[in-house]
C-alpha cells in the first residue's frame, strides 16, 4: 500500500534541495510533487518506506510534516 507524506519548508531553495535528495536517494520523479506557491513536498511511498522517506524530509527542517 502506497502513503503520502507531506512537507512544508520556508523557502523554494529548500525544496528544490529536498526533491533533489529525494531523487538521489532512488525515488522516481514522478512520484515527488514539489509545490513552489505552498512551498510544500508531496511523496508518494510504500509503508515500507515511510520511516527512511521521513528521515530525508526532516534533514531539511520542515515546518510541518503529514
Amino acid at each position: 500500500m502506497f502513503k503520502t507524506i507531506t512537507a512544508t519548508y520556508d523557502s523554494e531553495t529548500t525544496l528544490a534541495n529536498v526533491v533533489d535528495d529525494l531523487v538521489n536517494h532512488g525515488l522516481p520523479r514522478e512520484k515527488v510533487f514539489s509545490d513552489n506557491a505552498s512551498l510544500q513536498v508531496k511523496v508518494m511511498v510504500p509503508e515500507t518506506s515511510e520511516p527512511e522517506i521521513d528521515e530525508i524530509l526532516k534533514r531539511h527542517s520542515p515546518v510541518e510534516t503529514s
